[in-house]
């Protein structure tokens, strides 16, 4: 199977390394050249808002997806192909997911902690099977994968979940990750 939609996790700020913003921008437009319509949060601003203009600006595909309350915060972004707004988070994060084969989480705050955190918990009680990668740019998702090895350490978990998820360094690695696991 081709992958043809993929949900980028990622920070609405830009955060303090300009190297993942270059990720970000980096990740879209081999997106687009790939032809893999991006599904994401919506936003305009920071991650978010890079990663998307930079699917537009190669001619790719982008469906934003933001509850109303977040559409000042931060700052939607008109420019994409196809703009959901929602009533609440839970139903955007249901509508990320169903129009996703896959996710990918770039670096972010907590939100994005958050949502890679629920995909991970869906995939572990077996809601779904698509890839979630974590784009481990400049180290910046270490501490996650070490507490993830904690909870499993710890009994928590089994050591089976990191089967769950792939770690990659490079953005340029994470859509033939997905491909192959497809």
């Amino acid at each position: 199977m081709k992958l043809s939609s993929l949900c980028v996790y990622c920070g609405s700020s830009t955060g303090n390394a300009p190297v993942h913003m270059e990720a970000a921008t980096r990740f879209g437009r081999l997106m687009a050249q790939a032809g893999v319509r991006l599904v994401y949060g919506g936003g305009a601003v920071g991650l978010m808002g890079a990663v998307a203009r930079a699917v537009l600006a190669e001619g790719g595909a982008v469906t934003g997806v933001i509850p109303r309350f977040l559409t000042e915060i931060e700052v939607q972004l008109n420019d994409v192909s196809d703009l959901i707004v929602t009533d609440s988070m839970h139903e955007r994060k249901r509508i990320m997911f169903e129009r996703s084969q896959a996710f990918v989480a770039l670096p972010g705050g907590i939100g994005t902690v958050e949502e890679t955190i629920e995909m991970l918990t869906w995939a572990q009680l077996g809601r779904h099977s698509q890839p979630i990668i974590l784009a481990n740019i400049d180290g910046f998702w270490d501490p996650m994968i070490e507490l993830l090895d904690h909870i499993i350490k710890s009994g928590f978990a089994r050591s089976n979940i990191r089967s769950i998820y792939s770690v990659v360094d490079r953005v340029e690695d994470i859509l033939p990750r997905i491909e192959a696991s497809l």
